[in-house]
């Protein structure tokens, strides 16, 4: 790394210090707490766990083994706080990742586009809090910087890690398909073999792993709840009025839509592979891989402002060689900024003041949300189509 890219790490850091800082100021003074309340469910369950104890015996913990495994040192050191440095470390480093991924573009705009994540206030925001999608970051970019320098194993090995950690990169495996048969000549199946079977004996190790130690709990809250999962607390999804009025009895439960809500997203998400066909790059698959994380996001029943985070990953590289005039990405910002704070603003009258405002006020705030998405989404693939034009005609001509 040149001397300009340590310092922004070292401005990042400094960044979530402060962050880290006011956040403890404010949950001693303030009624609305920023550490996130995850935080407290992955602290006591580290808590069972460095009792040698399962995690799940704390109540609505359900996330793998190893996340509290990771916050043990905070009962080690009687610091409640100790896990967010953990979480901000994998934060900076996926941030050094992605710098990483960028190339070998000119250092301004290398540094321009790494700073929207490393000097990002809602990814600084995320981690310092105690959310550990920082975690999912850090996995994300290892397994992509492994496939780049065609280290095959070693990137299906990080990609293992990352699907038993949560389940949702699994969508990324046919976009990764194509890159590998679309790039490696006659070796195609040989590479694509060696990842899946590493990636397979990854996902499945961890699995038994786990299960041998925590049996049927284990598969339970880390996997199967959310198959079925039905949370309508802080939630920005198109499906959030149905999982409310299902959970307070008022639609009949005869048919339960959260088991049918992953079919769109699954569909959209699958179908914007067809860009990678056009050009099948290594740069292209990162833009692929921000537009399925867009959509599996827009189209999830739950959506919640922590899994932003999953596609502003990706957001760097996809910038990298945009068409979008600086008008338009204005434009495609106040669009993404003003619909969620309408929703939040709603939000914020129904959970602190008590007014029901589910029907229509947050209802019309989640659907205008996700239809300023879906827009959006349009406007990225279009923009991905146009890039992939001019690289035919620079081909062609």
């Amino acid at each position: 790394m040149k001397k300009e890219e340590w310092l922004l790490v070292v401005a990042g850091l400094l960044a979530r210090v402060g962050f880290f800082s006011y956040g403890i100021y404010q949950d001693a003074h303030f009624a609305v707490k920023y550490t996130d309340i995850d935080y407290h469910v992955f602290h006591d369950a580290a808590r069972y766990v460095a009792e040698g104890s399962s995690p799940y015996l704390r109540d609505t913990y359900r996330y793998t083994p190893l996340l509290s495994w990771l916050l043990v040192p905070n009962h080690w050191l009687q610091w409640v706080h100790f896990g967010k440095f953990i979480f901000v470390l994998f934060d900076l480093l996926a941030g050094v990742m992605v710098m990483n991924l960028l190339g070998k573009c000119a250092m301004r705009r290398k540094l321009v586009l790494a700073s929207l994540w490393l000097l990002n206030p809602v990814v600084i925001t995320v981690s310092t809090r105690g959310n550990a999608e920082s975690v999912m970051a850090f996995l994300i970019m290892w397994f992509l910087v492994h496939l780049r320098n065609r280290q095959f194993a070693l990137s299906g090995f990080a990609y293992g890690i990352a699907i038993h950690f949560k389940i949702y990169p699994i969508i990324y495996a046919l976009p990764i398909s194509v890159y590998i048969y679309s790039t490696e000549g006659s070796r195609w199946f040989l590479r694509l073999v060696t990842m899946g079977t590493v990636t397979l004996i990854t996902l499945i190790g961890c699995g038994v792993g786990m299960y041998h130690m925590y049996g049927w709990e284990f598969l339970e809250h880390a996997y199967l709840y959310h198959f079925t999962r039905t949370d309508h607390r802080h939630n920005f999804s198109l499906w959030n009025m149905l999982l409310y009025l299902g959970s307070s009895g008022v639609v009949p439960d005869t048919i339960n839509w959260a088991e049918f809500a992953f079919l769109p997203q699954l569909f959209v998400s699958a179908a914007v592979t067809y860009i990678l066909w056009e050009v099948p790059t290594f740069q292209n698959m990162q833009c692929v891989l921000f537009l399925q994380t867009f959509a599996f996001v827009t189209y999830n029943k739950v959506c919640t402002s922590q899994y932003f985070i999953w596609y502003l990953l990706f957001l760097p590289s996809f910038l990298l060689d945009t068409t979008l005039s600086g008008a338009k990405g204005i434009f495609l910002i106040f669009l993404w900024v003003g619909s969620q704070a309408w929703w939040l603003y709603n939000g914020y009258v129904l959970e602190f003041e008590g007014k029901n405002v589910f029907y229509p006020r947050l209802f019309s705030a989640g659907v205008a949300f996700f239809l300023a998405n879906v827009y959006l989404l349009a406007q990225f693939i279009l923009d991905c189509r146009r890039r992939n034009y001019q690289t035919h005609l620079k081909k062609n001509y």
